[in-house]
């Protein structure tokens, strides 16, 4: 675990960064995390960022994230952790994926947890365009993108 600033920290596990192909598809999960935002606010951040990314062709999937373990009595077939996000993109989109998240979010509480087809993950929080455009650049460094 590297700190980077004090509200910044990236996770890296795994040290094998061989290439990936263009048809591989890296998952990444969003976390609004701003501590002034209640439920409901960031719930209308999640459906924003949500609709937006359904338009982008470079998308391969985007959803909600489910709840893995829902409260006891829960009629529904699961529900959704509050806040998050997660999109799968092919790894010749990740770059394009990365601008439009820097363009809607930066300067957001935010955390990106970004996880290849082959197992290896990173991890980054920002709070602040200068942390977010540090994270941003961390990420495309771990996905090897020039």
């Amino acid at each position: 675990m590297t700190r980077l600033h004090e509200k910044n920290t990236i996770f890296v596990n795994g040290l094998d960064r061989a290439a990936m192909s263009e048809n591989s598809i890296t998952s990444i999960t969003i976390s609004f995390t701003d501590p002034d935002l209640d439920l409901e606010e960031q719930e209308e951040e999640v459906q924003k960022l949500l609709s937006q990314m359904k338009k982008l062709d470079e998308v391969e999937e985007v959803d909600r994230v489910l709840d893995p373990n829902p409260p006891v009595g829960n009629k529904a077939l699961g529900g959704f952790l509050v806040g998050m996000l997660t999109v799968e993109v092919s790894s010749a989109n990740v770059k394009k994926l990365l601008g439009f998240l820097s363009e809607r979010l930066s300067g957001k509480p935010i955390k990106i947890a970004v996880k290849t087809p082959d197992g290896r993950e990173i991890s980054v929080e920002a709070s602040s365009q200068a942390e977010f455009a540090f994270a941003m650049q961390k990420a495309q460094e771990f996905l090897q993108i020039k």
